[in-house]
């Protein structure tokens, strides 16, 4: 099957297999497991921030963002389709009793710094205090620009608050904007890395922020069920990843782009702003996407299919995959118009 649900679909190749294999392995709840030790010391280096913590999910990894930055009955502020508030459960309202205040994001995946500024609570018994600004890069494979990180950086410290980065696929990011991650990451306090999408490891995030910072985290590791033991197995196929699946990430944005184009040169509406990394969405009408899922699967091909399109390069996918999709997406055309 060609799978363009997601990027979460990557299998490990066999030469990432094979370093999971060889994994020196302690026990990691002692701290004892020299793999996962050598996995956070190169995401710390990478990101700039003092330590990093290994997760199982990244769900868990944001969830224990959240939980370390705010206490009961505290606020984050993010992004009404941010994934951290929309698609992780509520576990921050449900598992940490922090309350969400989602505002409404712009185009290119920012929150507006003047929308932030009035969702701010004043300091009065009446209201949740606002502890943190939750940002997501990429946001639906959109490129959060430098400038702007730059800015809500600077107004978070105007203001108080602590600023954390979603960044399940910030090494996207990295790539599209042609800069070193740390030129990214010296923009928040603390940020998320997703090993498991587009770098291809079979699982786990990274959190990183300061010493301080995630030696608290790692308490809520712990409690959060997290903390796992002879868990380089699994670090080594991070470790793996960051040094070898990074840049070519860019294939898949060269893809994701040739795909694209050859969309539309058959007549399919792309949505705007196009493919900037490995996510595309198209637009269909509602009772064409209903019945393109079921004659794509049956064809060999996987995609999420619905008014609003979406399909994801990755390390599982060749542009002779992406020529047959293109022949098949304009068989389905001619058949169905």
């Amino acid at each position: 099957m060609i799978d363009l649900r997601s990027d979460t679909v990557t299998r490990p190749s066999e030469a990432m297999r094979q370093a999971m294999a060889c994994a020196e392995v302690g026990d990691d709840v002692y701290g004892d497991d020299p793999t996962v030790n050598a996995l956070q010391d190169m995401a710390a280096t990478l990101t700039g921030k003092e330590a990093a913590l290994f997760l199982p999910t990244g769900t868990q990894a944001n969830l224990v963002a959240l939980l370390t930055h705010c206490q009961r009955g505290e606020e984050y502020i993010v992004g009404q389709k941010a994934h951290n508030y929309m698609y992780e459960a509520g576990g921050a309202a449900v598992l940490g009793s922090i309350q969400p205040q989602p505002l409404d994001m712009d185009a290119d995946g920012s929150i507006s710094l003047d929308n932030i500024a009035a969702a701010i609570k004043p300091d009065d018994i009446h209201f949740a205090r606002t502890r943190l600004l939750s940002l997501e890069n990429t946001h639906s494979g959109k490129v959060l620009p430098l400038d702007y990180l730059q800015k809500a950086f600077a107004f978070t410290r105007e203001k108080g608050l602590a600023l954390h980065i979603d960044g399940a696929r910030i090494m996207n990011a990295a790539v599209a904007l042609n800069v070193p991650l740390n030129e990214i990451t010296q923009y928040c306090d603390t940020l998320t890395i997703c090993l498991s999408k587009g770098l291809g490891a079979p699982v786990g995030s990274l959190l990183c922020g300061s010493k301080e910072y995630i030696h608290r985290a790692n308490r809520w590791r712990k409690m959060t069920g997290g903390g796992m033991r002879q868990a380089g197995i699994l670090a080594a196929a991070g470790l793996y990843a960051l040094e070898n699946n990074v840049a070519r990430l860019q294939e898949d944005h060269d893809n994701a782009r040739w795909l694209e184009q050859q969309l539309r040169d058959i007549g399919v509406e792309i949505a705007e702003p196009g493919a900037q990394t490995n996510i595309l969405y198209i637009k269909q009408k509602a009772d064409l996407a209903v019945k393109m899922g079921p004659w794509m699967r049956e064809r060999g091909v996987l995609i999420s299919a619905g008014p609003l399109t979406r399909v994801i390069t990755h390390i599982d996918i060749s542009r002779a995959d992406l020529q047959k999709v293109v022949s098949l997406w304009q068989d389905f055309l001619q058949h169905h118009s």
